[in-house]
């Protein structure tokens, strides 16, 4: 079982680490923006939502999104979010796949941690609510 999470911003990659501290699991990442950085500091995941459905805020004003509406994007492929979606207890961010692996680690996102559908599936599988994630600069 996963007990803590480290995202690292620079290496761009998000460790899942054990009660004592081993690795349990590593992924690449795709971790923030410039004009929607990932969070700093420790947070934890507050639920997990397999196939979720996408509703996009337009305060967030994403760069490429040309609405003022909110919408909603339904689960499946399309979906901005992918097969997954972790949600942290910093407000709009979580941990979720994507429609396009060939892009991790190689784009930014909207200030989440992107990872491949697979790799968000297996996570999803070794975490719990409570889980903490540490944000590390």
């Amino acid at each position: 079982r996963v007990t803590k999470i480290e995202v690292d911003k620079k290496q761009k990659v998000l460790r899942a680490l054990s009660k004592d501290g081993e690795l349990v699991a590593f992924y690449p990442a795709t971790i923030g923006s410039d004009e929607k950085p990932a969070p700093s500091g420790s947070h934890e995941v507050r639920a997990i939502a397999e196939n979720p459905t996408y509703h996009y805020n337009p305060e967030y004003k994403f760069k490429g999104v040309k609405s003022d509406k909110p919408f909603t994007v339904p689960p499946g492929p399309n979906n901005p979010v992918g097969a997954v979606w972790i949600d942290l207890s910093a407000k709009s961010y979580g941990i979720h796949g994507t429609p396009d692996p060939t892009k991790i680690s190689k784009t930014f996102s909207n200030g989440c941690i992107r990872l491949t559908n697979w790799d968000v599936k297996e996570l999803a599988k070794l975490v719990a609510r409570g889980t903490k994630v540490e944000f590390i600069d």
